[in-house]
């Protein structure tokens, strides 16, 4: 089978866009990552006993992120991009900082001020799972994408955080409450997945190309199988959050979708105008319609104790990730390739 790749160069038309969209969605669908993370929601409703123990689940997640901060390090500092990386990083901020003001402005007709800004944050912030998803994902189809936009993930977890919190601090009728904005900064900053993704895109890039290579079965071979155990975890813990979501009415599942799908169409489809290729604009567009499930709610522990994480994590975790890994990539991605 021809790959995406090879399908988007080949001249457009009506019937061919339509088949494309179509097989991309068959092929996302029959994905063995997918698949498992779709047995672990079953495995949830079906109330099986079946669990990853935590610390295995843990040594795995340390895994992916040092793999993937380790190899994007490595390709940034083997890549080309020049003026391409500047453009990648300023894009990414500046969608960190818009995403949780829409964000915040739209669910603050339904949440308290507390609860607002830690959606906002949330869905300002990125998810480095959705990220690494579509990263197995572009690798799957043999779409090429730059190592630089790991430091994009990066650098977007601590905008959306500080934005959503100061949005609470403008809006708290409690004029009393006061927050220390420089501790909010370094929490974000010292979070261990962010540290540990920063950590290993810093020795990626410092490390020559010989030593790289002496690892590369480490960061590279296995990674698709790690992936796929991750995401059966991933899936029970999802199905366990769904639970406790319902309890807060349609609305926050609504969201949970319909503004992921809003923000990741208008920004697949503006990604037309960045110097980018087709996996790095889906790389971005995924970024700004992935939610924080990690970084976000151990900052608003100390920034926002008054907001609920009953409701914000089971939003990103329970809705937007299987949405976006299910429904989202193949969607986005059809999108750029019509544009």
């Amino acid at each position: 089978m021809n790959s995406i790749y090879s399908l988007a160069e080949q001249k457009p038309n009506k019937d061919s866009d339509t088949n494309m969209n179509l097989d991309l969605l068959i092929e996302n669908l029959r994905s063995p990552a997918l698949l498992f993370f779709l047995l672990g929601l079953i495995a949830v409703r079906i109330k099986s006993d079946f669990e990853i123990p935590s610390n295995s689940s843990k040594f795995i997640s340390i895994y992916l992120l040092f793999s993937i901060g380790f190899k994007g390090g490595h390709e940034l500092a083997i890549s080309s991009g020049g003026s391409n990386i500047a453009v990648a990083l300023i894009t990414g901020v500046v969608l960190a900082a818009i995403v949780p003001i829409v964000s915040f402005f739209v669910v603050k007709k339904k949440f308290n001020v507390y609860d607002a800004g830690a959606v906002a944050a949330s869905y300002g912030s990125v998810s480095a799972v959705t990220f690494i998803t579509v990263i197995g994902y572009l690798e799957l189809n043999n779409i090429e994408n730059s190592g630089y936009m790991i430091a994009v993930m990066a650098i977007m977890e601590a905008p959306a955080i500080i934005v959503g919190t100061l949005l609470i601090r403008y809006f708290d009728s409690d004029s009393k409450k006061e927050q220390n904005i420089g501790e909010i900064i370094k929490h974000s900053v010292t979070n261990g997945s962010v540290l540990l993704i920063i950590g290993s895109l810093i020795i990626g890039y410092v490390s020559n190309e010989k030593q790289a290579l002496g690892i590369e079965p480490f960061t590279t071979d296995i990674f698709k199988g790690f992936l796929a155990v991750f995401l059966l975890d991933m899936g029970v813990k999802s199905g366990k959050k769904l639970q406790a979501l319902y309890k807060n009415g349609a609305f926050p599942i609504a969201y949970s979708i319909v503004f992921p799908a809003i923000i990741g169409s208008i920004v697949a489809a503006l990604s037309t105008f960045l110097p980018f290729e087709q996996g790095d604009r889906l790389l971005i567009t995924v970024l700004a319609a992935s939610a924080s499930y990690i970084a976000v709610p151990a900052a608003m522990k100390m920034a926002a104790p008054k907001a609920n994480p009953g409701l914000y994590v089971p939003m990103a975790l329970g809705i937007t990730f299987p949405f976006n890994i299910t429904f989202g990539i193949p969607l986005y991605h059809a999108i750029i390739n019509l544009v």
